[in-house]
């Protein structure tokens, strides 16, 4: 990884620290006071050594001793386990406001972006990725602060009564450190590369789990058994880099506080057999003072250890933060770089008028999917949109719903779309789309998504329009039918009612349709149409379409080309014409011959 922006992403992390409140530094309160109780207790072993060994004092006079490092013990038991709760709602604090953050911004890009990946990816994304962030908070930014404050204790408690072990302690610690930072140099990176294969390997099982009928009819399962075990090889190799790097991280780090230890140990023993007089101050070495600086000397590589160990938690929320970072920062880009305002309007027309002057619709990344396009759709009155595929007729609907950007005019009622509060203009929308998408949960809750306090009469009203009532009457459990994962359940034909149900319970003023007949038999498309016909009959409404048989039923037609609107008016006026609409026709007329 790029060392500049394996900065910028520790950068980022740290800032984001303020989500944890003030858990981050309690927690970091509790490893101070654990410090001192440390440096205390080791007092106290070193005192009753002392007394009992070398002054031969009856264990009754050292009664205050032992109870006061009897009470260490528990105090640091205590904080332990607070400390240990405290951090973990530090992290779990950080973890909820960066999913909210992430979610939130997946909302405002919209389905159009969500596309662009496979759905295991964003799922990869939103749970293992951000989960990975919780050590760093909850481990290793309160390990950093301690690590710098214990061994300074205890060196200004060590440097006064010996500055010889002093100085043996202040020249080995940076050991540690320095080596915990060359063996860390290519966490950060594998860790991102680990997170790279944990995405494509999310992605890539889950696409192949939802094609599953269709690899085994065209009879690639095998072959795609054979890609998954080298995804998933591919994914076990870059993970056991990773540990492989924390275990020879953990390892460097004891042997480096072992060696030091035992410096320590070696001048003391040294020190006590006469061979070295020096660090004491012109006082003999005692007892006291070997025992309380060897007590001290595994505490003040602890907190450095303990970073050490924690390291790899940095590493890993680095890996985790590329891909956040990238989705939170994401910039739609429109050559105007127009900045919506979201204001409230009041439609108070029954019904909306579409006007579009100069528009222009752009891709996230700013590539221009539709345009300049001019037309005027009446208040009232229901309009078509066809046109061969990839000609923009659903990038147009995109815009219309709040999905792409835009440049020019493009104005409802009179207002500038860009200008409304996007929320509130869906709320006068009723959309339908080729491919509906019913969530896990009964019929009564799909049915009712926009306004669950809808009563299970009118919502059997609606199936009824819909023509899907009499399926639900003749199931057990009604309107308490669970539909899965994926419309699991129900037919593809059966989803597009109850989305359709689901369409109608909205008050729109406003039918945008996307093929809403495209999966149904020619009965059931005839029954959705006319329910259709009679829910718009006081509103506007655009309906992309490939059938051109219903288009004498519409009060005008779009024909696109390539982005443009190639022609415009009543279907009798341009089918006379010699134009695209005449072709598409006389296209659909041969094949319905060919058929019969």
């Amino acid at each position: 990884m790029d060392k500049s922006l394996e900065k910028s992403l520790a950068k980022w992390l740290k800032s984001q620290q303020s989500s944890c409140g003030i858990f981050l530094k309690l927690s970091v309160l509790c490893g101070v006071l654990n410090g001192i109780a440390i440096v205390g207790q080791a007092y106290f072993i070193a005192q009753i050594l002392q007394g009992v060994i070398i002054d031969n004092l009856a264990p009754a006079i050292l009664s205050i001793e032992f109870y006061a490092l009897i009470g260490l013990l528990i105090i640091r038991a205590l904080l332990a386990q607070v400390r240990e709760r405290i951090s973990f709602e530090a992290g779990k604090r950080l973890r909820e406001d960066i999913r909210q953050a992430v979610l939130n911004r997946l909302v405002a890009l919209g389905p159009v972006f969500i596309k662009g990946k496979p759905a295991g990816a964003w799922a990869t994304l939103v749970f293992e990725q951000v989960e990975d962030l919780h050590d760093f908070y909850a481990k290793y930014l309160p390990q950093m602060m301690l690590a710098g404050f214990i061994p300074l204790l205890i060196l200004v408690c060590v440097f006064p009564i010996n500055w010889a072990a002093g100085l043996i302690l202040l020249m080995t610690a940076p050991l540690i450190p320095l080596f915990m930072i060359l063996v860390g140099m290519g966490a950060a990176d594998a860790n991102r590369k680990n997170m790279q294969a944990l995405s494509r390997l999310s992605g890539h099982f889950m696409d192949r789990i939802k094609g599953l009928q269709t690899l085994k009819l065209f009879n690639r399962g095998e072959a795609e058994l054979v890609n998954i075990g080298l995804a998933s090889e591919d994914f076990r190799e870059r993970t056991m880099s990773v540990l492989r790097l924390a275990f020879l991280s953990s390892a460097v780090l004891e042997f480096f506080a072992a060696v030091s230890i035992a410096v320590v140990a070696v001048y003391f023993g040294f020190s006590y057999l006469g061979h070295l007089d020096f660090g004491h101050y012109g006082v003999k070495i005692s007892l006291f003072t070997g025992m309380f600086v060897l007590i001290l000397s595994p505490e003040f590589y602890q907190p450095l250890r303990d970073l050490g160990t924690h390291y790899h938690a940095k590493a890993q929320a680095i890996g985790a933060a590329e891909s956040l970072v990238e989705l939170l920062d994401y910039q739609v880009n429109t050559p105007a770089n127009i900045q919506p305002v979201a204001k409230n309007v009041e439609f108070s027309a029954d019904n909306i008028m579409i006007q579009a002057i100069g528009l222009e619709v752009f891709s996230l990344d700013g590539q221009r999917l539709v345009g300049p396009i001019s037309f005027t759709l009446p208040a009232g009155e229901h309009w078509a949109i066809v046109g061969p595929s990839g000609a923009g007729k659903t990038s147009l609907l995109n815009a219309l719903l709040g999905f792409l950007p835009y440049q020019g005019s493009l104005l409802v009622n009179g207002h500038e779309l860009s200008h409304v509060d996007v929320a509130q203009w869906r709320q006068h929308l009723a959309w339908l789309g080729q491919d509906p998408q019913l969530f896990h949960g009964t019929v009564r809750e799909n049915v009712a998504l926009a306004n669950p306090q809808l009563t299970d009469e009118y919502i059997m009203a609606l199936l009824e329009q819909a023509n899907i009532s009499d399926f639900v009457l003749l199931h057990p459990q009604g309107l308490d039918l669970i539909i899965s994962d994926q419309s699991t359940g129900v037919s593809v034909g059966q989803a597009q009612r109850f989305a359709l149900a689901r369409a109608l319970a909205q008050p729109a003023k406003l039918f945008l349709l996307d093929e809403p007949t495209a999966s149904l038999d020619e009965k059931s498309e005839q029954s959705v149409l006319a329910t259709l016909h009679r829910a718009m009959q006081s509103t506007s409404g655009l309906t992309i379409t490939h059938k051109l048989d219903d288009l004498h039923n519409m009060n005008g037609v779009l024909v696109m080309d390539k982005g443009m609107i190639v022609q415009q008016g009543h279907v009798n006026d341009l089918q006379q014409a010699d134009g695209l609409l005449a072709q598409l026709l006389n296209q659909q007329q041969n094949q319905q011959q060919e058929v019969y």
